[in-house]
């Protein structure tokens, strides 16, 4: 099969030709339809990943057609169009017994624990308690921009921060994960100021959902800034991009017990980002992590995305090739794409 390849962190990456996956007992190969190309995919790229095993097949946010099951799977069959949540959970450990599988023990990644999506076929391991079936009114191309950056945000947004009609959000950064949030809040009925220093991206932003915008190129001070906005501080406020600048600010724009959500993936240089603690403590603001989201949630999603409330369609800005792949992957650091970019022709 065609798959995107490297074989060294940063180093080239092109097109070859590899074996297909050969399925297991309690896994199911998929024939890929559509996969988002993410910057988490460029993270593992540059290494930053300690999972991924050269060479490597990147790809985690997929959709497709189950072409082949393994003998112990009872709940999908060839031919069933499926999606899957990017942290899959062996449903085993103590975290998947809690019903925590974004948290397992044991995770399954395809794209990091394992080859992944960007090529013809993938195999899913764990795929009775990880593999979502897809509503027939939900494309291939749509339901791949959810299996990262949407459904993360939806947990981040619903289930972490349990964001409410009237409140004040912020959202610092506006990719593929800050978009996907401002629709959520923007449905969950909240006021919604986006960050960005792009403007093409913040007028895309307001299109989603986002009632304020806020450059930071153009002001003194994001928080600052956001205070003015609302009087008194944001109620929750997200960090969608995951810098030392847009955590920093993202907790010191918030109001009295405020919560941060950490959704940006701070690898390298940003891994340990400063934070103003001496606010923390006298605010009693929360610091709120949100990783992905169990295959059992989608169901809540599907109906807010049935009933209007939700339009992910609308955050996917091109679909390219799979020889388009490569180029397309090892510029995401230059930031030069508005909405979520999704492969859909191999």
């Amino acid at each position: 099969m065609k798959a995107v390849y490297y074989e060294k962190f940063k180093g080239p990456v092109e097109i070859r030709e590899v074996p297909n996956p050969v399925v297991s007992k309690d896994s199911v190969i998929v024939k890929v339809e559509a996969t988002g190309l993410c910057r988490s995919d460029w993270h593992g790229w540059m290494g930053h990943d300690p999972d991924i095993v050269l060479p490597h097949v990147p790809g985690h946010e997929l959709a497709g057609t189950v072409s082949e099951v393994g003998n112990e799977i009872k709940n999908f069959k060839t031919g069933d169009r499926v999606t899957v949540p990017f942290v899959s959970g062996c449903g085993r450990c103590p975290e998947c017994n809690s019903g925590n599988h974004q948290v397992c023990d044991k995770q399954f990644q395809p794209g990091f624990t394992a080859w992944g999506s960007f090529a013809e076929y993938v195999e899913i391991k764990y795929a009775d308690i990880n593999l979502v079936k897809l509503p027939d009114d939900i494309d291939f191309v749509t339901a791949a921009s959810l299996g990262c950056r949407f459904i993360t945000s939806f947990r981040a947004v619903v289930d972490q921060a349990k964001v409410k009609a009237g409140e004040w959000v912020a959202i610092h950064g506006c990719g593929g994960v800050g978009l996907s949030a401002i629709m959520i809040a923007s449905a969950a009925g909240a006021k919604v100021i986006a960050v960005d220093i792009d403007d093409q991206k913040l007028e895309f932003a307001k299109k989603v959902g986002a009632n304020f915008l806020v450059n930071g190129k153009n002001v003194a001070n994001v928080p600052n800034s956001i205070m003015e906005i609302t009087g008194r501080g944001s109620h929750v406020s997200i960090d969608a991009l995951g810098s030392q600048e847009t955590c920093f600010n993202s907790i010191s724009c918030l109001r009295k017990r405020g919560k941060h959500i950490q959704v940006g993936l701070t690898t390298a240089e940003h891994k340990h980002p400063k934070i103003p603690m001496d606010k923390v403590v006298a605010h009693e603001i929360e610091i709120i992590g949100s990783h992905g989201m169990q295959a059992f949630r989608y169901t809540e999603m599907f109906e807010m995305i049935k009933s209007g409330k939700l339009k992910p369609e609308l955050l996917v800005g091109k679909t390219i090739s799979l020889e388009k792949t490569p180029h397309a992957l090892m510029n995401m650091n230059k930031f030069e794409n508005v909405g979520v970019t999704v492969i859909d022709k191999f």
